[in-house]
């Protein structure tokens, strides 16, 4: 029975060949995304283990946030960038359930990410969410869910209003563009939690810290942030 389920596998790959999606190379099994030298040059931080790395640091003094970490670094032309990519503008959202797996098994090993209650991914405008068919942060989560057996929470927090791009905007304004953006429709089930808010690119942080604005008026909550990626500077 495994010999022929191996040969009907063999088989589907004759005919369907997998390829990496960081460097097009042909992959041996359909279920993988990368190859295994793309996947040993993905850019890992480490920060999970770091106090006071460089992502907590970006947020002290504009948020109370109990821990923060970001997986990858980000760059451009790199494989991470292309995954990236491939789930905010390709619909591939394989690439964001493979990348919060990743990202969730190195937190798993941190003592700064213990006791989470809810994986919040963060919200987007629901007009822009239903145009791209998805919230790339709760494909993450979704991931991240599967490895950690934590709940996502993706209806409790919500954003109130659209906002322009933040690509091209300075510190300041991409704060004042997102400023009250967002509210919390149930804040008695958050009330003493610990909470864990996703998102996929790391920049200057307006957007996250607008939204841990958002909930930091509810009693007894706790705060963590994780990104995939920040980016480089």
């Amino acid at each position: 029975m495994l010999l022929l389920k191996q040969f009907f596998i063999d088989t589907l790959h004759l005919f369907y060949p997998a390829f990496c999606l960081g460097c097009g190379s042909d992959l041996v099994k359909n279920n993988e995304l990368l190859c295994l030298r793309c996947i040993i040059s993905l850019p890992h931080t480490g920060f999970e283990k770091m106090p006071e790395n460089p992502v907590e640091k970006i947020f002290r003094g504009r948020a109370v946030i109990k821990a923060a970490h970001s997986e990858f670094y980000f760059s451009k032309g790199q494989v991470i960038q292309q995954l990236i990519h491939q789930l905010k503008y390709k619909g591939n959202k394989e690439a964001g359930i493979y990348l919060g797996k990743m990202m969730a098994n190195k937190l798993l090993a941190s003592p700064y990410f213990a006791d989470i209650d809810f994986l919040i991914p963060l919200p987007m405008f629901p007009a822009k969410e239903f145009k791209r068919g998805y919230n790339q942060a709760t494909v993450i989560c979704n991931g991240m869910s599967e490895v950690m057996n934590i709940p996502v929470s993706q209806d409790n927090v919500v954003r109130c209003f659209a906002t322009e791009t933040q690509t091209r905007k300075h510190r300041t304004e991409r704060w004042e563009n997102v400023a009250e953006s967002f509210r919390v429709n149930f804040p008695a089930l958050l009330e003493g939690k610990n909470i864990l808010l996703v998102d996929d690119v790391l920049t200057t942080g307006a957007t996250l810290e607008a939204c841990c604005l958002a909930m930091s008026a509810i009693p007894r909550i706790s705060v963590s942030l994780a990104t995939l990626a920040i980016a480089s500077k």
